[in-house]
């Protein structure tokens, strides 16, 4: 397996924070927590998920094989214990890291997610593969998808790509340059996630961080993950939807700034 791709900021310090983008995302979505980050004293890194960017695919492309190619890349960076800051998929991946290798783990930052989506032989789950897939095999590009996808995954506001905040094109251009493969075999891999029974074993920090307008992960879906999580703390960001680190990166790097302030040392 070769090692994901991925963007450092700060000094070698221990234990650096790993930002993990979702479905539709890439390393460069964080950079402006990476630079806040790194203004504070934090090292960080921010992947390319296998199969994104400048990352080789994995094969099962699965959450374990995911979680894998995370700890191979903590490998060469000699990263022995890391914060994991997931949005949306990546969190599911930092859930399964957990059951993985507790042990490297500091805390967690759930962002905008959950600890099951389902199996993929349901009907809601079909129904989300049916129509997610439906303009890729009606032909469309990734950019073309992107472009009806992200606004309606945001808060209510901007109507199209040309009314779309700096943080939001961002995150058009992230989807826009994901593989079609790729971005398939996500979505295969995000409907048949399961890791309800990890939560009770979580002896870290988390955050489950929540926003207020977001359909994909609604805020009561993340504040009931919390609750089963002993000792997590629960917040929601006012006015943002699905990607509320692209959203509302201010408020988002407040939060996360908070978070490992309060960590113990």
């Amino acid at each position: 397996m070769s090692t994901p791709a991925f963007t450092e900021w700060g000094l070698a310090t221990q234990p650096a924070v790993v930002f993990l983008h979702g479905v539709g995302g890439g390393r460069q979505g964080w950079a402006p927590q990476q630079a806040h980050l790194a203004a504070l004293g934090w090292r960080s890194l921010a992947w390319d998920m296998p199969g994104y960017g400048d990352s080789p695919m994995v094969s099962p492309y699965d959450f374990a094989q995911l979680a894998q190619a995370l700890w191979q890349m903590l490998d060469a960076a000699h990263i022995v214990q890391a914060v994991l800051v997931g949005h949306s998929m990546g969190a599911m991946v930092a859930l399964q890291a957990w059951t993985q290798n507790p042990e490297r783990i500091r805390g967690l930052l759930l962002a905008a997610s959950s600890p099951a989506f389902g199996h993929s032989a349901g009907d809601f789950q079909k129904q989300f593969l049916a129509q997610r897939l439906a303009p890729l095999e009606a032909g469309k590009t990734m950019g073309q998808i992107a472009e009806k996808l992200i606004p309606s995954l945001a808060a209510p506001g901007g109507d199209g790509a040309h009314t779309m905040p700096d943080g939001l094109l961002s995150a058009l251009h992230s989807m826009s340059a994901v593989p079609p493969a790729t971005y398939r075999a996500a979505l295969q891999a995000l409907v048949q996630f399961e890791q309800r029974a990890a939560l009770p074993t979580i002896t870290v920090p988390v955050l489950c961080l929540a926003a207020e307008h977001d359909r994909a992960a609604p805020a009561d879906v993340v504040a009931r993950m919390a609750h089963k999580i002993p000792g997590a703390r629960y917040a929601c960001l006012a006015g943002a939807g699905h990607l509320l680190h692209h959203e509302q990166p201010e408020a988002f790097n407040a939060e996360l700034e908070k978070f490992l302030k309060d960590m113990p040392t």
